[in-house]
């Protein structure tokens, strides 16, 4: 069982806990034991993009600091590869140790600063689990599958922080394909859609919740258009955005057909034979059991 430091960051600790469940259990299923970042704070989420603006990089680059402290406290054994699995953490904290890799000046203010924690040493590698599941091989992944999704229908959505900028993104920003080598070593059926990587609206959602549903419904209604059952995502403010903002589609557009949005671990539980007990489907606000056991998979 190789072990590895993963950064929940808060959603996945409270309205995103079925994210977390399902995925630390799906990790076990491939030997992969996910550890909690001891004494881990807020990454901050979509930092100052100013050059002259370094406090907000502190909180992501503390985050790596405890990385090197569970390595020296024998928690994890030289392994400098951080797990996360929230898109926006992802992108916050590969940006942040970027920078500071890039810019010897901004790495010595940073350390500076925080002369109270030990000296960030640059060796930490921020990868989104995603990649963990690509590099430990989709084959394998396959060869774990109990409950083949057979005759689901699922179009990935990728939203904007696990693309883009290039350096930091997962994959090819115009047409990412990783979701759905995933989806396909699960037995699904794959749907490409159009609008998988066209924002969803993200923090508009708290000042005008039906500017943001106006986009939920072109990214969902693509999607169905395109015969998909459901959508996976990786980030809980697009799952909150697709999911929980159909209330709103639906006052506008009676004509709509409600889908079911999951994360890309739940799916994974499922098929890896773990049953709903991990998948905490009470915090999906669109209930996909009925879908799943229409497909014979509950």
């Amino acid at each position: 069982m190789i072990k590895l430091p993963y950064y929940p960051g808060c959603t996945l600790k409270t309205s995103a806990k079925n994210f977390e469940i399902s995925a630390i259990e799906s990790a076990k299923i491939l030997d992969i034991e996910l550890i909690e970042l001891p004494r881990w704070n807020c990454c901050g989420t979509v930092f100052s993009l100013t050059s002259d603006d370094l406090i907000h990089h502190i909180a992501p680059i503390r985050n790596l600091i405890r990385v090197q402290e569970m390595n020296g406290n024998g928690i994890v054994k030289d392994e400098h590869r951080l797990v996360t699995l929230c898109s926006m953490c992802y992108n916050t904290l590969k940006r942040a140790n970027l920078r500071v890799k890039e810019n010897p000046d901004d790495f010595k203010k940073i350390n500076d600063l925080m002369y109270l924690e030990e000296d960030y040493n640059g060796n930490v590698e921020v990868i989104h689990f995603l990649e963990l599941l690509k590099k430990t091989g989709f084959e394998k992944v396959k060869e774990k599958v109990k409950k083949p999704l057979k005759n689901l229908k699922i179009a990935p959505y990728y939203g904007c922080m696990l693309l883009r900028p290039k350096e930091v993104g997962i994959d090819d920003p115009e047409d990412p394909t990783i979701q759905a080598e995933l989806l396909e070593s699960l037995g699904a059926e794959v749907i490409d859609n159009p609008y998988k990587k066209v924002c969803c609206g993200s923090y508009q959602t708290v000042q005008d919740k039906y500017v943001v549903s106006e986009l939920t419904y072109d990214i969902l209604t693509h999607a169905q258009r395109e015969g998909a059952f459901a959508i996976t995502t990786s980030c809980p403010l697009c799952a909150f955005n697709l999911d929980n903002r159909q209330k709103e589609v639906k006052e506008k557009h009676q004509d709509f057909k409600q889908i079911p949005v999951f994360y890309f671990t739940q799916l994974m539980a499922i098929a890896f034979g773990l049953g709903e007990k991990y998948c905490s489907f009470d915090l999906n606000y669109i209930n996909p059991r009925p879908l799943l056991i229409d497909k014979k998979l509950l």
